[in-house]
């Protein structure tokens, strides 16, 4: 088993991403804090919340997702790197990405596109009341 308690190959994974974007454990500050919220005696026993400051960026993460202070290590490294790459790659990055994706969602119909939408539902709704006329008395 590795450093952290995930597969083998996501900690793979995260140790490339980290050395691809230039991330060193050296420049990583390392504390640990007690967590907050739902989790009962062992949250307020133990310091689970990891919070990593990226030296040369200034870049904060604090993660307390998991009851498990070497999951939640590992979540936070994952977390730093994708702000690092972020910062790095600017609008290619997939946060910024998801973002826009969301935007577009929620960006208003055009007029061509509002009065298509319009004229189909008005065809199933003419469908559905021809469809009511159909019925016998055993109704």
């Amino acid at each position: 088993m590795g450093i952290f308690p995930v597969s083998a190959q996501k900690e793979k994974e995260l140790l490339e991403r980290m050395s691809s974007l230039g991330i060193r454990e050296e420049e990583i500050e390392e504390t640990f804090i007690r967590s907050s919220g739902k989790g009962g005696q062992h949250v307020n026993k133990t310091s689970t919340c990891v919070y990593l400051k990226h030296l040369p960026t200034g870049i904060e993460v604090k993660c307390q997702q998991e009851r498990s202070q070497a999951l939640n290590r590992y979540r936070a490294r994952v977390i730093l790197a994708a702000k690092v790459e972020q910062l790095i790659r600017g609008r290619e990055s997939e946060e910024i990405q998801r973002i826009e994706k969301i935007r577009r969602q929620k960006r208003k119909r055009s007029k061509r596109a509002k009065e298509k939408m319009l004229a189909d539902k008005k065809i199933v709704s003419q469908k559905k009341r021809l469809r009511e006329g159909v019925r016998t008395n055993n109704d």
